[in-house]
């Protein structure tokens, strides 16, 4: 036993570990953008895990780690959530638990090539699941999936074109899995390159033979975004900033207009001046100007945020009320046990309302857009579905002002190339502080990003395309396919245990051969 593994022998030490371990991955995502590094990253995990003394121990491991990782991809959420971040970790973290006794089971003490390449299939699909899992809104969302940090590699978005971001996931853990084998199993690195290859092989095919997108047209878009404003008048102050903007656009031939999340503070309803000033804009530059309201409506109990089209004559009626919330963010999940989070964060103080239905909006000139509303864009099932009723343009509106100088605003901005690349479609990210950007339909970026210290309206010249992605056609694939690799998994352990339990134990050593190298048998 090295000095090392004796230090590591102490459980405490031995958690802190594997909590930096995974806590790697984080340094693959914006800001620090190291996309590379996400096919290496898993690895440390993957060996602690491997090493651990007992099944229980690796199932430690894959807790420790999960927590490392949840916390580090969501480190920015402190300032607001304090305490909460770290019980959030800890409870999500325990998704992990089966995926780290299964690294033990597959790779543990010296497996064989067979149990290798089995592991190069089974450990992928147990981290799909588990990223499955936690996507689930009302556990906060799918922020930070692995697959994630390949939003700027163009071979990835294109394999995203075939299997959204989950199959990104899949192939980049294949990979890490590939290297800890070559690296801890000597007699199984064929595998392990055998399963680079194909990866490499399945981005060529992608390459090859995904559909690409074809350009049929172009829609100019004008992003507004004041920046900081702070102070209790910020809502007027705000307004005032986003009008002036506005303005800069006149005689710039834009078929939209789109500001940030919560860019108007009062319900229009209530505030008809707001509602005329807003379109007066429409009338000056030509075009409509899709809006987010964050107030307590008058029409019905609630506060909601809600995305708004004002067109020349005011209000076209067409809105989109945000369905999916964040949580602690926007509402408290069972405010009457966890209520007093308001008290020690920036937790919600009232629950916003959900919305019912996505909407598609017709803004004229031939162009229809899909409204997404703040972590909404993580979400890859909510612009598939807009992209399958029909939108041209995928638009996300948000704020991320409370988190400025943190890895946030780059993280969140980064999601919009792979929605983009997913569905075909260009998606525009309008913030009220940075980080605004737009991305073709191809998921490459158009023009520069305004950063969080730009106070600006910008045109992005917009490429359009149509057609169907395999994404949008087959949908989620690639965690249906995990799902079934786990669930044969399951039927062979569980027929494996059967026969142990009828037949008495397997032998431990093979058959002696007879001199004519046949197996022996009883009774010759």
């Amino acid at each position: 036993m090295t000095t090392f593994e004796r230090w590591l022998a102490s459980p405490w030490r031995r958690s802190a570990v594997v909590a930096l371990a995974g806590a790697l991955p984080v340094l693959a995502f914006p800001a620090p953008s190291l996309w590379w590094f996400a096919y290496v990253a898993l690895v440390p995990w993957l060996l602690l895990a491997r090493s651990a003394p007992t099944g229980r121990r690796a199932a430690y491991d894959g807790w420790c780690g999960g927590f490392g990782y949840l916390v580090a991809v969501h480190h920015w959420l402190l300032p607001s959530l304090h305490v909460f971040i770290f019980l959030i970790g800890a409870l999500l973290g325990l998704l992990w638990m089966p995926w780290g006794w299964l690294v033990r089971r597959y790779l543990g003490g010296t497996p064989s090539p067979g149990r290798c390449a089995v592991a190069l299939l089974v450990l992928p699909s147990g981290w799909l699941l588990v990223e499955l899992v936690r996507s689930w809104q009302g556990l906060g969302g799918p922020w930070g999936i692995l697959g994630a940090s390949q939003w700027q590699v163009a071979p990835a978005l294109r394999l995203a074109s075939v299997g959204g971001v989950w199959l990104l996931s899949f192939l980049v853990v294949a990979v890490n899995v590939a290297a800890a084998v070559l690296i801890a199993v000597r007699g199984a690195r064929m595998p392990a390159v055998a399963t680079v290859v194909a990866t490499a092989a399945a981005t060529t095919a992608a390459w090859a033979w995904a559909p690409r997108p074809q350009i049929d047209g172009r829609t100019r878009i004008a992003v507004v975004q004041p920046g900081i404003v702070a102070g209790r008048d910020s809502p007027e102050v705000r307004f005032d900033r986003e009008e002036q903007l506005t303005r800069r656009l006149v005689g710039q031939h834009v078929d939209l207009v789109v500001w940030g999340e919560s860019s108007v503070g009062y319900d229009l309803a209530d505030r008809p001046d707001l509602s005329r000033r807003i379109a007066a804009l429409s009338r000056a530059t030509g075009a409509d100007v899709l809006v987010n309201v964050d107030a307590r409506r008058s029409d019905r109990p609630g506060i909601y945020k809600s995305s708004v089209l004002i067109g020349p004559n005011g209000p076209t009626g067409d809105r989109y009320d945000k369905m999916r919330l964040v949580p602690f963010g926007e509402y408290i999940p069972a405010r009457s046990v966890l209520g007093w989070a308001t008290s020690v964060g920036k937790a919600a103080g009232e629950d916003r309302r959900r919305g019912t239905e996505q909407v598609v909006m017709n803004v004229g000139h031939g162009l229809r857009i899909g409204p997404l509303i703040c972590f909404e864009t993580a979400f890859p099932d909510m612009s598939r579905h807009l992209a399958e009723d029909g939108a041209d343009v995928l638009l996300g509106q948000s704020s991320t002002s409370t988190f400025q100088h943190s890895w946030a605003p780059e993280q969140h901005a980064s999601l919009a190339a792979l929605r983009a690349a997913e569905t075909g479609r260009p998606m525009v990210h309008a913030t009220l502080t940075g980080v605004s950007a737009a991305y073709g339909s191809d998921g490459q970026r158009l023009g520069p990003w305004l950063g969080t210290d730009a106070s600006t309206a910008r045109v992005y010249d917009v490429p359009l395309a149509h057609g169907i992605t395999p994404y949008v056609r087959y949908g989620d694939w690639p965690v249906h396919a995990a799902l079934l690799v786990l669930a044969a998994l399951c039927a062979g352990e569980g027929a494996r245990a059967l026969r142990l339990r009828r037949g008495g134990p397997e032998p431990l050593v093979p058959p002696a051969r007879t001199a004519h190298g046949s197996p022996a048998r009883p009774g010759r």
